[in-house]
């Protein structure tokens, strides 16, 4: 099946029905959905979506950390994972036994500990490159985690499609290249929640035009690294324009931005219906100060907790760490800046 046609950019949204072409008036009053219960959350950066797990500067995943991250107040973990060099590019596109074996072992800690998982797929890197020619690839992958996966709690686990689509990867081909997927979790999973990002790196502005299925268990996603000459100050990744080290937070265009960004989010869930959710948020911690990044977490919590929305911040360990593996304890005021109980 193809998806239907959702345009969301527009004053009208188009759905395929038995009858045909049905156009609701989405400007006057739209449907309302119920948002994923995703609350605080954290994400598992640089372990299983590392090069390989524990490179990049990482450690391992352990039972122990989810069940810190649980204590700390936490919902929601969501985990992301690499599969493009775990998988085969020729059908049936095999995953690698314990490669599918040690993700559901990590996914089975974070239930166990009592948290909402969201697991995805993230740098799918063929896919950013030619979308249309690596969906069949992608969406095999995501039949053997569907089938991994059968049977689990849907009020717990939730599958996110791709992380951050960009470069050729964008809403020109987004739903014609996740079909596959999609159709892959549908088969096995028919109420499941599926989390799909939108072009540009999920950035915000990707809300405006996000073409999502006409599917109530279907769920918008966002990331939120603004403003990324802050955030990513010095960061080796972004080559060959890395933001020069010395940006403050906030100017006053920065907090004239991020009201006019609650604004948006707001419009969104007027306009759809659904309630998107934060995937991904942090400030690097090279060139940042530990004060500076409390100041960052606190001040998007305190814009965009309003709107309702669920909040993953980047990350638990390693870059833009919120908890600190050497020192065996949570970052100083990391915590409270998300309105949990800092710990002693």
């Amino acid at each position: 099946m193809k998806f239907p046609a959702y345009a969301t950019g527009a004053a009208l949204l188009l759905y395929v029905s038995t009858s045909g072409v049905v156009a609701h008036d989405v400007a006057a009053k739209a449907e309302e959905f119920t948002p994923l219960p995703v609350g605080k959350c954290i994400n598992m950066g640089n372990t299983l979506e590392a090069e390989f797990e524990g490179s990049w500067g990482g450690a391992q995943a352990s039972q122990e950390d989810f069940e810190r991250i649980a204590a700390a107040g936490f919902q929601t973990v969501r985990i992301p994972v690499r599969w493009h060099n775990k998988s085969s590019s020729d059908a049936p596109y095999t995953v690698d036994k314990a490669w599918m074996d040690r993700v559901q072992q990590v996914v089975d800690w974070g239930l166990g500990a009592g948290l909402n998982v969201i697991l995805n797929s993230h740098h799918f890197d063929p896919i950013y490159e030619d979308p249309l020619a690596v969906a069949n690839w992608h969406g095999g992958v995501w039949k053997q985690i569907a089938e991994r996966f059968e049977g689990y709690p849907e009020n717990v686990l939730w599958f996110e499609l791709e992380n951050e689509p960009h470069k050729n990867f964008d809403h020109s081909n987004l739903l014609e290249t996740l079909d596959p997927a999609y159709r892959a979790v549908r088969e096995k999973h028919p109420t499941r929640a599926i989390i799909i990002g939108g072009e540009n790196w999920s950035g915000i502005n990707s809300l405006a035009s996000l073409p999502l299925p006409d599917d109530p268990n279907v769920h918008p996603t966002f990331h939120y690294y603004d403003p990324f000459h802050y955030t990513h100050q010095g960061a080796s990744w972004t080559a060959p324009d890395i933001p020069p080290v010395g940006r403050n937070f906030p100017t006053h265009g920065d907090a004239a931005q991020l009201a006019k960004d609650v604004l948006a989010v707001e419009a969104y869930k007027k306009r759809t219906g659904r309630t998107p959710f934060m995937g991904e948020v942090g400030a690097y911690d090279l060139h940042i100060p530990l004060e500076d990044r409390v100041a960052y977490h606190r001040t998007i919590t305190d814009a965009f907790e309003p709107t309702g929305i669920g909040i993953c911040v980047w990350a638990y360990t390693n870059t833009f760490p919120f908890y600190d593996r050497d020192a065996g304890a949570w970052q100083p005021g990391l915590l409270g800046a998300l309105g949990l109980e800092d710990a002693e």
